[in-house]
């Protein structure tokens, strides 16, 4: 249907000419080019099966992003402002049909002290996400929102960045929502395959599967300059659900020369009295997981692939070595859940799905300097006009780690001057001097004059 020629990919699926281990090597060594690979050779590396040509296959992936955006992992965290939905999607806890679920939409200033509660853990960079409803979760709501959340400034420590999630909408409305001055817009196709999705969403605006399919579409006609697809895995064939979401990727860049810059990979977990998530159609194991995310990192080598808390710290360490570039981190998927969840807030009767990862921010960020990943909480892009095509040549030519490096250093040390606890910065010091180290000529004194002046007081320092 439309550019997800459903066809084809079932006939790459079911092609037993691909289960070639020669072919599987070529592809690979092409793949380490970070140029990309088509569909059907995407659809060739999701077949490997040989232990050594997934660890080829892994070590490649992990090449690549570093490479493009080298050993930075980019924070942040979901806000959501109201689970009450006119939607009847069977793998979410917020569906309409859900009597189970406690039902909350926070006001403005609800929304704010939420923001605050997260300004104070450290946190630069937030997704702001709801269910869908005409009076809940309006456009006219959201502004607000955002105008009150980007109000917030405590000596300099502010949400820079807010991302949105919402239902689709008109150009029109694009258009709204991109004066407000958010960053990238994300929707989900949630599955590409027709009678899945309709079997899914058997009611409510989001059973409309074309009006959903085209909302990138719309976004960039509306001048939006950064969109973010995704697809919920569990519901079909991974496969076939893997290269539809490329096929998606692949008509962006085609038709408006920029490709997504994110794509989602959230996995089914389960929900309050949402029968599909509590038992999947198409569990996908972890390695299974692991392999599909490697496939989407050499498929789009510019892309920021983002990874939620839905998956345990285990699996989320292992997932950073083949290709994910943003993650979430001391997240919460219920309204009201983070300033109330000090009080101990049975979050499993508000929340949209169960969390694997509840380690918090300051956990993460300890965890990842260990294995060798710096945090990043950097947002220069989005205010210095670094987005759209303007990105994506900076990505595609493996040239934005020159701007990145440092802006992720000065953020890294802002979070740690004013938010770390004392066994993260034992840890992050030595780290962070690596770092330094490893920059060349010119760029190490403009980086360490740009430390400096954080370290005398000054906050937000970027390029």
């Amino acid at each position: 249907m439309y550019f997800i020629n459903e066809d084809y990919i079932n006939s790459l699926i079911s092609d037993d000419t691909l289960f070639n281990e020669a072919m599987q090597h070529d592809i690979i060594q092409k793949a380490s080019e970070a140029k990309g690979i088509t569909l059907k050779e995407s659809a060739v590396l999701l077949n490997i099966n040989s232990p050594d040509l997934l660890d080829e296959l892994f070590h490649t992936a992990k090449k690549v992003k570093e490479k493009i955006y080298g050993n930075r992992l980019v924070l942040f965290a979901p806000l959501y402002f109201t689970n009450v939905c006119i939607n009847n999607c069977l793998y979410c806890a917020f569906r309409r049909e859900n009597k189970e679920l406690k039902r909350k939409t926070l006001t403005i200033n609800e929304i704010e002290e939420e923001a605050l509660y997260l300004v104070l853990q450290g946190q630069k960079r937030l997704l702001l996400v709801a269910g869908e409803h005409p009076q809940k979760s309006n456009l006219h709501f959201i502004g607000q929102a955002i105008e009150r959340i980007y109000s917030i400034n405590l000596s300099g420590n502010n949400i820079r960045r807010l991302n949105v999630n919402t239902a689709p909408l008109s150009v029109e409305d694009f258009e709204t929502l991109k004066s407000f001055g958010i960053g990238t817009y994300q929707c989900f196709q949630e599955t590409y395959k027709f009678s899945t999705y309709k079997e899914m969403h058997p009611v409510g605006p989001k059973s409309n599967y074309q009006w959903r399919l085209f909302a990138m579409d719309r976004a960039l006609q509306a001048c939006i300059d950064d969109v973010g697809i995704g697809s919920l895995f569990g519901l079909t064939d991974y496969r076939f659900e893997t290269l539809a979401l490329l096929s998606h990727a692949f008509d962006l860049d085609e038709k408006y020369g920029i490709g997504p810059h994110t794509i989602s990979i959230p996995r089914l977990e389960p929900a309050l009295n949402a029968p599909a998530a509590l038992n999947p159609p198409y569990a996908v194991d972890d390695l299974s997981f692991k392999k599909l995310v490697t496939v989407i990192r050499l498929a789009v080598p510019y892309t920021g692939i983002i990874l939620s808390t839905r998956e345990k710290a285990e699996l989320r360490r292992e997932l950073f070595e083949v290709g994910v570039s943003q993650i979430s981190a001391g997240s919460r998927t219920a309204p009201g859940s983070y300033k109330e969840s000090i009080d101990s807030l049975k979050e499993h009767e508000l929340e949209q799905f169960q969390l694997g990862d509840h380690r918090s921010l300051d956990e993460v960020v300890r965890d990842c300097t260990s294995l060798g990943y710096m945090p990043s909480f950097c947002t220069a892009c989005y205010r210095s006009n670094r987005t759209g095509d303007r990105f994506m040549e900076l990505a595609k030519t493996g040239n934005i780690g020159k701007i990145c490096v440092p802006n992720a250093l000065t953020t890294f040390q802002e979070y740690l001057n004013d938010f770390a606890s004392d066994e993260t910065k034992t840890i992050a010091k030595p780290f962070l001097q690596n770092e330094i180290e490893r920059i060349n000529g010119a760029a190490r004194k403009k980086v360490e004059v740009m430390l400096q002046r954080v370290n005398n007081g000054e906050r937000d320092v970027y390029l």
